[in-house]
């Protein structure tokens, strides 16, 4: 029975990572793990560790997930949006392309790294490729 406890409390798929709070930090580009450190270097770039704690972020594998979700909740928002300022202003086909395209852009560079930095905090809260391994491997 104690060899059971013991195996269970050193086993690090044991302890689950809090994905909440997880999720917010690498929303704001924070490392998942302690909060403090950067997660992103430019603007998409994952860093290799964290500055603060020394987690590692070399294990993600982001790959195209964040631009999908950018994709469906620009297009999920901006589409509804598009239609009512068609309907209840009638401006000029240029002016409403050019306020839309303007506002998809802008909005996607916004999401963008925030996806991203939220998609790699989910892989590390739930262990997934290699976060979970204490020596780096799955």
């Amino acid at each position: 029975m104690t060899d059971l406890s013991l195996s269970t409390a050193t086993d690090p798929e044991a302890t689950d990572r809090p994905v909440k709070p997880a999720l917010w930090r690498g929303w704001r580009g924070r490392c998942p793990a302690c909060g403090e450190g950067r997660m992103l270097e430019g603007y998409l770039k994952v860093r290799p560790a964290c500055p603060a704690c020394g987690e590692t972020f070399s294990h993600h594998r982001a790959d195209d997930g964040p631009a999908y979700m950018t994709i469906l909740v620009v297009g999920h928002l901006m589409a509804p949006l598009l239609m009512w300022a068609f309907v209840e202003f009638r401006p000029s086909p240029w002016v409403l392309v050019t306020i839309f395209t303007a506002g998809c852009v802008g909005l996607s560079l916004f999401l963008l790294p925030r996806f991203k930095g939220a998609l790699v905090a989910l892989q590390w809260a739930k262990r997934m490729h290699g976060f979970g391994a204490p020596d780096g491997r799955d």
